[in-house]
């Protein structure tokens, strides 16, 4: 799965990459919110997993777009994913990511910020992607909500998506990631699997530039938080994590 880099070269002219991030950003504005209207009415037809291949659909056609438009494309590296529905804990440093779960993983939901269902529109069309949102600055509440509702969208079959760090951090920064994840594959007897990827190289945290090259995603071997530790399941989670985003460092800025 993933995509070569050929051609980039091409887009290393900084005004033609200039104009391909415009584009890119412009179209990716205007595509969500009309791809949002007839979403939100075929989800009230629809089942959940039909539902998640139009998702999916929307996901593809940015990164196509992405890949068209600035350069850049992706590649998948490092362990298969476990059979059923497990708990994936992302790396969060750019909006890149967000897109391409969606197309990488099996049929998902997403821990995300309540604040995005108070976007027009789009905010129903995650409210029916059956998304847990939550409150971040309500603490125990908040990861005692994702234990709960986590477990009943395992239960049907899902994977769920944890950004650990809870919001997009620098390239070459981090916090201490949340517990959320680890509880619920504990409370749930599910896999943990993290991702990690440098995909906040090339699409940064803030600014309107896509850099072309290729984004390298890296799935982890999956762990079991069963019977250990929280704290120590995710110490050794983002260690993994922070070592392979800094070994996935590009030697040229492309």
């Amino acid at each position: 799965m993933g995509d070569t880099n050929a051609g980039a070269s091409r887009w290393r002219v900084p005004a033609v990459q200039l104009l391909g991030s415009l584009f890119f950003t412009g179209f990716w504005f205007a595509w969500t919110f009309f791809y949002a209207i007839p979403f939100v009415i075929a989800c009230f037809f629809l089942p959940f997993r039909r539902r998640f291949v139009l998702a999916r659909a929307y996901a593809t056609v940015v990164l196509w777009v992405l890949r068209w438009s600035c350069g850049l494309s992706y590649r998948i590296e490092g362990a298969p994913l476990p059979e059923g529905g497990h708990i994936a804990l992302w790396k969060h440093s750019s909006s890149w990511e967000t897109m391409a779960m969606m197309v990488v993983f099996p049929r998902q939901v997403w821990v995300l910020k309540r604040e995005l269902l108070w976007i027009p529109v789009v905010g129903i069309g995650v409210q029916q992607m059956h998304a847990i949102a939550i409150d971040r600055s309500a603490g125990h509440s908040a990861v005692a909500q994702v234990v709960e509702q986590g477990k009943a969208r395992l239960e049907d079959g899902n994977w769920v998506m944890i950004y650990p760090e809870g919001t997009r951090m620098p390239v070459g920064e981090t916090r201490r990631y949340g517990v959320s994840g680890t509880l619920l594959a504990a409370a749930s007897g599910r896999l943990l699997v993290p991702v990690a990827h440098n995909a906040g190289y090339y699409w940064p945290r803030r600014g309107l530039m896509k850099r072309p090259g290729v984004v390298r995603v890296v799935i982890g071997t999956p762990i079991a938080a069963a019977g250990r530790e929280v704290r120590e399941v995710n110490e050794e989670i983002q260690a993994w994590v922070e070592a392979t985003v800094r070994r996935l460092a590009p030697t040229t800025n492309g």
